[in-house]
């Protein structure tokens, strides 16, 4: 393998060395011989392999075996700082150009092991299934184009109003009346051709109404409106079929986005065990009685939108790509509105006798 070295500097400081990759930290490495820096600079020339460097390294004085260079790499690309050469881009210069930013961005958390274009090419290979084409699905259906996933199947029931512009950045007048989620799957083949999309205009009014919609797919995003146990309709059809499932939500002042592994992490049946009874004559069962009477007017605007489309769509591309491990996986992410949208984690509790888990195919450790 040809190695290359990221974007990155350096410079010895008496026996260490000092070097810089991400602007908001810096790594002091021990280099009292200075082989480290000369490794550096030679690795700084462009791609090489580990007997290339070894021979460059003899030939400016460096007594470095192949092997000694072998266990440096590996050091270095622990530390983030290598990639594959022949694995930074797609080598198809139109797809490169179209997914530079994706695959600049993936560069950041790629190495020897994973490389960016083959988590590019997970994305390209993905089928999403994307539940609603309302104001968070709809972005989310932006952003997940934009990332560059290969196949789109959108589910809505719903039709283009005039309310829905406050939010809702897919639709325009002239789409008033129509349906949304054959105008949002105009929108994706105007916007790239390239991405495989299905419209299907459905009303879900049970777990068994997605049972179709499940083959092939790789993640379910998005959720649910119009009935209280909606979401866990999403939950047991995403558990069944084994497929992640990644939705959010907004209540009068608080955003939450959260995540389901099935077979790995709690699921929203589960947090719903430790609930207080909406029947039981405490002060919690009445605040959850009253909090499920409640009949809130939608409040979500197009930044509060963007930002709860944007936040699922991120943690897809987490289970998508593998370039870093869900975050929100068996929690809830709450984002306070009243405190500047600072993200507070909430573990769902675990139910080992939750009926809903119990329907997950056995997987093991990602």
């Amino acid at each position: 393998m040809r190695v290359v070295l990221k974007e990155c500097a350096w410079e010895s400081l008496g026996e260490d060395l000092v070097l810089v990759h991400d602007p908001r930290e810096a790594l002091t490495l021990a280099d009292p011989g200075g082989q480290v820096a000369a490794l550096l600079d030679e690795l700084a020339k462009g791609p090489a392999t580990a007997a290339g460097l070894s021979a460059a390294l003899r030939a400016r004085g460096v007594e470095l075996s192949e092997d000694d260079v072998a266990d440096g790499l590996d050091g270095l690309d622990s530390l983030g700082l290598l990639e594959d050469a022949g694995e930074r881009w797609l080598g198809d210069p139109e797809a490169d150009e179209r997914h530079f930013s994706t695959m600049t961005f993936l560069g950041a958390f790629s190495g020897l092991r994973v490389s960016r274009a083959e988590m590019m090419r997970r994305l390209r290979r993905s089928h999403v299934l994307v539940l609603g084409a309302g104001g968070g699905g709809s972005s989310i259906v932006q952003s997940l184009a934009g990332l560059g996933v290969g196949r789109l199947t959108i589910v809505d029931r719903d039709d283009v109003a005039p309310r829905n512009f406050a939010r809702q950045f897919l639709y325009r007048h002239a789409d008033i009346g129509r349906s949304k989620v054959e105008r949002a799957a105009e929108w994706v083949r105007e916007y790239d051709p390239a991405i495989e999309v299905r419209a299907v205009d459905r009303w879900i009014a049970g777990p068994e109404d997605l049972k179709d919609l499940t083959d092939g797919v790789d993640l379910i995003a998005g959720g649910l409106d119009g009935e209280p146990g909606a979401h866990l309709w999403v939950n047991e059809a995403a558990l069944r079929a084994g497929i992640p499932l990644v939705g959010g939500g907004m209540g009068r002042t608080q955003l939450m986005y959260c995540s389901v592994d099935p077979g790995r992490s709690p699921c929203l049946l589960c947090d719903e065990s430790d609930r207080p009874d909406p029947r039981s004559p405490t002060s919690g069962g009445v605040a959850q009685r009253l909090s499920q009477g409640l009949q809130l007017n939608n409040a979500l605007i197009g930044p509060i939108a963007a930002q709860m489309g944007s936040l699922i769509a991120y943690e897809a591309l987490r289970y998508l790509t593998g370039f870093e491990p869900p975050r929100a996986a068996g929690a809830r992410v709450m984002l306070d509105l009243r405190t500047g949208l600072v993200p507070v984690w909430e573990p769902f509790p675990a139910d080992p006798g939750c009926p809903a888990c119990a329907l997950a195919p056995r997987r093991g450790t990602p």
